[in-house]
């Protein structure tokens, strides 16, 4: 919708995917390593899980800041800001001896690490058309979807030959190697006001909840993916006990969600030059719907089995592939002025709502039936907010159209 008003200088793709998989790595990194942490520190699983909770609502709250702030300082220092809090988060809990530091470090880690995830996809659609900041939005959340994926094994095997303490000398190290190719690589992608202030964040955010399609396109965009982290959370529950297969199998069977993700994002970037991204959005969304609500069918037929479950999310994780690119860029594409803002909102929704799908999935009682019904809700909303929004939209278009006559 928007595009940059003068040249600017575009960040290495490669780069920013390096960036942004350093938050969602650190995300579930620790997760294998848990017993191991809580019988050092003689504690509770329990209290060592808090480590995990602290990251999910560092990353989700610290976007809602770097956002606005690098619409007026810039992306690039406010990056790099976030990279150093991250690797310093890293090392403090790598030597952390009580579990109070260790928790402390993880939110540092966390408040350092959402900078990537906000401030990535904005530096994307700062330089970018509309549809080539669906391209490679397509590329930069692929990867936000893959760290909770390969986290929990390259955890569990470093844990296994080096210690749970190892899992944070390997993140601070990546965080280091980033800060310093981004200080040398990173250029400055957008123009910044200079003006940073509460009230000025205070605008800034009031004027993205005033603007309806992007709430629509926010909610539709964060509905559509990361409600998947439900059926993540519900995964070991169905495949062993309900369906009884082996742990062994279950990271398999997830592996195969990022699959379809990947094919999801990589047919959007193919088809993103041909077909609208309106029907991108609504398409894939519908596929999510149609999957969850044939694994509710099959689930409440007591049909389930193994192949039911991995075709089934195989083609949700597709739809919401190809959805979440175009979702993105239309919410970052509602005001040139307020990308990071928009960034950093979208990205803190996404967050909200996996937090509470995995929340949710637990209040029906059987795993496969809390997902089911969480995915199915949830795809439907998505539905209702890219409807909604899309409507807006054309709204928007037709009032300027008009005062465009009239003058």
């Amino acid at each position: 919708m928007h595009t940059p008003e003068f040249p600017r200088k575009s960040a290495p793709l490669w780069l920013l995917v390096i960036i942004t998989i350093s938050g969602t790595l650190a995300m579930h990194m620790f997760v294998p390593a848990l017993p191991s942490a809580a019988a050092a520190f003689a504690a509770s699983p329990g209290t060592l899980q808090m480590a995990i909770s602290l990251y999910i609502a560092g990353l989700a709250v610290g976007q809602l800041f770097y956002g606005p702030m690098s619409d007026g300082l810039g992306r690039r220092p406010m990056l790099l800001v976030g990279l150093a809090l991250y690797t310093a988060g890293g090392v403090l809990a790598a030597c952390a001896e009580q579990v109070p530091l260790l928790l402390a470090a993880r939110l540092l880690q966390a408040l350092g690490g959402c900078a990537g995830l906000a401030l990535g996809r904005a530096m994307v659609r700062d330089v970018g058309s509309t549809l080539d900041a669906a391209r490679d939005l397509a590329l930069l959340n692929l990867m936000i979807m893959v760290g909770p994926g390969l986290a929990p094994l390259i955890g569990s095997t470093l844990c296994a030959h080096f210690g749970w303490r190892s899992v944070f000398v390997v993140l601070a190290a990546l965080g280091a190697l980033t800060w310093l190719l981004s200080w040398r690589l990173l250029p400055e992608t957008s123009q910044p006001s200079g003006q940073v202030s509460l009230p000025a964040l205070a605008g800034d955010y009031k004027a993205l909840l005033g603007n309806r399609a992007f709430l629509g396109f926010a909610l539709g965009g964060g509905c559509t993916t990361t409600s998947i982290y439900a059926f993540i959370a519900a995964a070991p529950f169905l495949f062993v006990e309900q369906l009884h297969r082996s742990v062994q199998e279950v990271g398999l069977y997830l592996g195969g969600l990022i699959v379809g993700m990947a094919l999801g994002n990589a047919l959007t970037r193919q088809l993103v030059r041909s077909c609208p991204l309106a029907r991108l959005l609504l398409g894939g969304n519908a596929l999510c719907l149609a999957s969850a609500v044939a694994l509710l069918v099959v689930e409440c037929s007591g049909a389930l089995s193994v192949p039911w479950v991995l075709v089934l999310m195989f083609l949700f994780t597709l739809g919401a592939g190809i959805t979440s690119p175009a979702a993105m860029t239309k919410a970052l594409s509602v005001d040139s002025h307020l990308i990071g803002s928009a960034a950093g909102f979208y990205g803190f929704t996404q967050m909200v709502v996996g937090g509470l799908c995995t929340t949710a999935v637990g209040w029906l009682g059987s795993p496969a039936l809390g997902a089911a019904v969480v995915l199915v809700v949830a795809a439907v909303l998505g539905q209702g907010g890219f409807w909604f929004a899309l409507g807006r939209e054309r709204m928007g278009r037709t009032a300027l159209a008009q005062q465009a006559t009239q003058v």
